[in-house]
């Protein structure tokens, strides 16, 4: 009993060093807790403080040039030195590029009543042809303005263009050539003029139209329509599949419960005393499918993917033509195919791409699983598609479904060789695509 005595103590100060651990604990947690409070209600105050000066600021930062952003630099830069280090000529040179600068403000005052357009002719071209662009400039106010410049963005390029002073309602045009060596869409625009001064320290610029677009299609070969459409009908194509309800008539069978009374064949269920209904076999509208690659790797260069990007519009604008039902779809997108304009619209923006899936026959089945049924299967791809690639991929149709690979081979000669079920056709050029469709006869 005398040696347990004092354990009591050290217990109760064991306990109050415990509470008072808790305790700092807590107050260090509710400290921490009021900082982080503190914190968000700053942020959540500064934040839009931040974005009024931005904006405020960006217009103003948005006229200085790289070479005005150089000189305000300059003229600071000395005008700090110079005075610090008690240094006459790095302060005089500070003023002078200062008061430059102030002069060069003069030149972004002033309105202009500007009323521009873009004009392209024509709007599509194909490969190669010769396409020119108009810029037209009046002056839609009541005071005379003076000359400025107008900058108009063509492709990857800037046009400049010197615009003279104009009279109330005077016009000014001026004409300019669009390259169209390569398939692509070319944006003309959007149309500013540009104030500032001769040194080129300080640049207003006001948008004034908004962009206009020049498509460049492909090359594409006139087909023979059996050709291009390898499935021709018009009500239908019979197949081999028994249905309840359809146009080719089959056979008669006995009456099961369910059938409908309507294809009841009376004279026969009149003469052998049991009801008799017709079955059908199953029609089937065409539908093409066309699957164009875009993978660089299917490729051997650039001009053998603008091949194949001709190939699939040549068949495609023919495929359109003839009325059969079709659908274009590479890895990026599903091209618009109800006229052959917007077609070959799509067409030119068809671009080679890196790897998106693991196989050709990923790529098949993601692009096609939510499209009809197709009747005909058409993959169209570079040198680099094999044979193994093509057969990988029949077994995502059944045997009734013609499957076609057209494989692009620059220079290689026109050929056909049967893969499995894929009746693949090699061509080096597009003169060879009339020719190795004529011989598929299908």
């Amino acid at each position: 009993m005398t040696a347990a005595a004092p354990s009591a103590p050290r217990s109760g100060l064991a306990a109050v060093v415990r509470r008072g651990g808790r305790i700092a604990a807590n107050g260090v947690r509710r400290s921490m807790g009021a900082i982080r409070r503190a914190t968000a209600a700053l942020v959540s105050i500064v934040r839009p403080l931040i974005a009024l000066v931005v904006a405020l600021v960006r217009p103003a930062a948005a006229v200085v040039s790289p070479a005005g952003a150089a000189a305000i630099a300059l003229a600071a830069g000395a005008l700090i030195v110079g005075y610090a280090l008690a240094w006459q000529e790095l302060t005089y040179l500070g003023i002078t590029v200062g008061v430059a600068l102030v002069a060069c403000v003069v030149y972004l005052f002033g309105r202009t009543t500007y009323r521009v357009s873009i004009e392209l002719s024509p709007p599509r071209v194909v490969v190669g042809e010769r396409a020119f662009g108009r810029l037209l400039v009046a002056n839609s106010g009541t005071a005379s303005l003076l000359g400025a410049r107008m900058e108009l963005p063509v492709g990857t390029g800037t046009a400049e263009f010197a615009i003279p002073g104009l009279k109330p309602g005077e016009e000014h045009d001026e004409l300019f050539a669009v390259p169209t060596q390569r398939r692509a869409v070319i944006i003309a625009g959007p149309a500013r003029s540009v104030r500032g001064d001769q040194l080129g320290l300080l640049r207003r610029r006001v948008r004034w139209t908004d962009p206009v677009e020049l498509f460049v299609h492909p090359v594409t070969v006139p087909l023979a329509p059996s050709a291009a459409g390898l499935v021709r009908d018009l009500e239908g194509q019979v197949t081999k599949k028994i249905t309840n309800n359809d146009l080719s008539f089959h056979a008669l069978r006995a009456y099961e419960p369910g059938d409908d009374r309507r294809y009841v064949h009376w004279r026969t269920s009149a003469r052998t005393g049991q009801l008799m209904v017709r079955q059908f076999e199953e029609t089937r509208r065409s539908q093409l499918t066309i699957a164009h690659s875009e993978f660089t790797g299917h490729y051997a260069s650039d001009d053998e993917f603008e091949l194949a990007v001709s190939a699939t519009a040549s068949i495609a604008t023919q495929v359109i033509r003839d009325g059969t039902q079709m659908t274009v779809v590479t890895e990026s997108r599903r091209l618009h195919s109800h006229t052959p304009s917007a077609l070959l619209d799509d067409s030119c923006r068809i671009e080679r791409r890196p790897k998106k899936y693991e196989d050709p026959r990923a790529f098949v089945r993601d692009v096609t699983r939510r499209l009809p049924s197709p009747s005909v299967l058409i993959v169209v791809a570079g040198s680099a598609m094999s044979a193994a690639d093509f057969h990988s991929i029949e077994y995502l149709y059944p045997g009734d479904v013609t499957l076609v690979g057209i494989r692009v081979d620059e220079g290689a000669s026109p050929a056909l060789k049967p893969v499995s079920r894929f009746l693949v056709a090699t061509i080096g050029q597009l003169s060879d695509l009339p020719k190795v469709l004529r011989r598929m006869a299908l």
